[in-house]
């Protein structure tokens, strides 16, 4: 079966010349889905019996359960990580005339939502070891027309979000983690999610936490905020027929709820099978190649939920053509930087403006990854790539 998470493009493997090994899952659904299947298979038909498939009683019960799982005040569900993104944008008042400063190494998500309420993305450039925004570039990126810093949780892992709250709170501006792929991480003992004014995630899904369908959540503990942000995700209004703001219909649906409710008791344990299944990757890689890096010794408590285990190679398009022959499915989290994208071309930026993101692009890859991901696999796995290269 292809990955299922290339932002709505799938990849399938080319298997004409496999000889040895069966077709392996990139992210394998399905055995998630026979391991909780009793619990979801009565999760669902409860919606289906009650009928209450907009905005029924599994979405404030999901809510409350991810909103004490993350530690803070309020959680609000929306119909995707890119509709959470947007309604956090418009409740934050930013739009035309106004910049928002974030990364040109990610889903084309993050900076899509700055142009749809007007606003103009500000790219600065990555951390070449952790993928995540350079910290030092974001305050000389700051302009009078900066309303806001986005930066992106890339991998599963969270950047330094003490020193970012920081910078944002000495020029007055609200921070939004996008942490659609590392709900479930920690920083200094808070949860990806928790850490700035608002934070943001996909349950798209193949994301640690995904849902059969489109989904997202925001977070914060800020009641006006919060407020606002769900009547925005309600067309404006938190009352019928009466809408203060300029909304959108950006709910969650019970059913995909009601999926959550049901995998939500086994997340933590997922969680933790990635993090041994990521450390072992590191363990039979690390004298191979560039391994991905995780922060624990330079972020005292920082977790990685190991959403993508990712390597560079120089050769990355001859090393996946490999392991594809072989029958061992890759992706590339992402080809191309933002500033290269044809939507972007009139933001100023040319090549060689994001070294870092830019060399990034070119030699990332992404191994299979998954709770569920059996050491014989993860050893095949790493013998083919150990050919490859």
């Amino acid at each position: 079966d292809p990955p299922p998470d290339l932002g709505g493009y799938n990849v399938t493997p080319d298997t004409s010349h496999v000889t040895r090994f069966n077709i392996m899952q990139f992210i394998d659904i399905k055995q998630q889905y026979k391991r909780y299947k009793p619990a979801i298979d009565a999760r669902i038909q409860a919606v289906l019996d009650h009928g209450h498939f907009i905005m029924g009683p599994e979405i404030a019960e999901l809510e409350q359960q991810l909103a004490a799982y993350v530690g803070v005040k309020h959680c609000i569900t929306a119909a995707s990580g890119t509709d959470s993104l947007e309604i956090a944008l418009r409740a934050l008042d930013i739009g035309p005339g106004d910049e928002v400063i974030t990364v040109p190494f990610t889903w084309i998500s993050t900076a899509e939502v700055i142009g749809l309420v007007g606003a103009k993305p500000v790219f600065v450039d990555i951390d070449p070891a952790t993928y995540n925004i350079n910290i030092d570039l974001i305050e000389p990126a700051i302009t009078p027309q900066t309303k806001a810093i986005l930066p992106v949780s890339l991998f599963g892992q969270m950047p330094d979000y003490d020193r970012i709250n920081a910078i944002a709170k000495k020029h007055g501006l609200p921070v939004i983690e996008d942490g659609a792929q590392s709900f479930g991480a920690t920083h200094n003992g808070r949860r990806s999610c928790g850490a700035t004014r608002i934070g943001s995630t996909s349950f798209f899904p193949a994301k640690p936490l995904g849902c059969y369908g489109d989904g997202g959540a925001l977070f914060t503990s800020d009641d006006a905020l919060a407020d606002k942000m769900r009547a925005i995700r309600t067309h404006g209004g938190l009352k019928r027929h009466h809408h203060p703001y300029l909304g959108m219909n950006g709910r969650f649906d019970t059913i995909q709820a009601a999926v959550l409710l049901a995998k939500l008791p086994h997340f933590q344990d997922e969680v933790d099978a990635r993090g041994r299944i990521g450390a072992r990757y590191t363990q039979l890689l690390s004298s191979v190649l560039r391994l991905p890096f995780s922060a624990p010794g330079v972020m005292k408590g920082n977790t990685h939920v190991d959403a993508q285990y990712t390597i560079r190679v120089p050769d990355r398009d001859r090393v996946g053509e490999r392991l594809k022959a072989a029958g061992i499915p890759t992706a590339v989290y992402y080809p191309k930087c933002l500033h290269e994208q044809p939507v972007f071309g009139n933001n100023g930026y040319r090549w060689g403006d994001f070294p870092a993101a830019e060399k990034a692009s070119r030699e990332v890859i992404s191994l299979p990854m998954h709770p569920f991901l059996s050491e014989a696999d993860q050893d095949a796995i790493v013998s083919e790539l150990r050919k490859a290269l």
